[in-house]
């Protein structure tokens, strides 16, 4: 299936709500809050056409759609083509800051770390190659969110963490940013998550990997700006 122009500004629609509010998208809420400059029933048929080609799916008969690994996927491709250099110095000031305060290396990294988490509110993970350290930061904004309600999806959390910590350093074979979205992980574990990796130089002599953990339901546009903005502040 291709998706048309107006099909592509439903579902980043749909996915934008569905991140902020966890709750199924209604076509009568897209109505009431966008401007599509179409009819009511013109979007119904549109977020059908989404969902029977596996963007989207309906939880139940009367509910509205939620987003599939298939449509987060197609989200995420257009965002890593995107340049998100506009927006970098937003970053660059916090990131400034904390070299600026901090002279230790090792904690000039955790503290960088702690920085990801806050802005995120996902489980951030840096991993020192050369010292095989793995500093996690942002458990307490992430058992926040929505999903963590549920003991089972915890559970299932730090089942996964525990074994993506085992194979860590599989993660370091790739020079650019990698997004693993449910069912992509390569660890059965992580299916019901999503994995945002990149290689990074946290200071000279420090290179690793820095990782962006949660649930699918996540803000991609904003990790992956995020991301992008500290690898360029990192290498200049």
């Amino acid at each position: 299936m291709r998706i048309t122009e107006r099909q592509k500004l439903i579902l980043d629609k749909v996915i934008e709500e569905y991140v902020d509010s966890a709750n199924p998208v209604s076509s009568k809420l897209l109505e009431k809050k966008y401007h599509f400059g179409i009819c009511p029933a013109t979007i119904r048929n549109e977020m059908q056409t989404l969902t029977e080609g596996g963007y989207l799916y309906q939880p139940h008969t009367s509910a509205g759609r939620v987003p599939t690994d298939k449509g987060y996927r197609f989200l995420v491709d257009d965002l890593l083509e995107e340049d998100f250099s506009y927006s970098d110095q937003k970053f660059y000031k916090e990131f400034s800051q904390i070299e600026r305060e901090v002279k230790d290396s090792l904690k000039f990294i955790h503290l960088l770390t702690k920085k990801v988490a806050e802005i995120t509110s996902n489980l951030t993970v840096s991993y020192l190659e050369k010292e095989g350290l793995v500093l996690k930061e942002g458990w307490r904004e992430l058992i926040k969110e929505p999903e963590f309600r549920n003991p089972d999806y915890f559970s299932k959390f730090i089942e996964m963490m525990e074994s993506w910590e085992d194979d860590i350093e599989d993660y370091e074979t790739s020079p650019k940013i990698r997004i693993f979205i449910g069912k992509e992980n390569p660890l059965p574990e992580a299916r019901d998550f999503s994995i945002i990796v990149s290689p990074c130089s946290f200071t000279k002599g420090q290179d690793g990997i820095l990782a962006i953990i949660g649930p699918k339901r996540m803000a991609y546009s904003k990790n992956i700006n995020l991301i992008k903005s500290l690898t360029r502040f990192l290498t200049e």
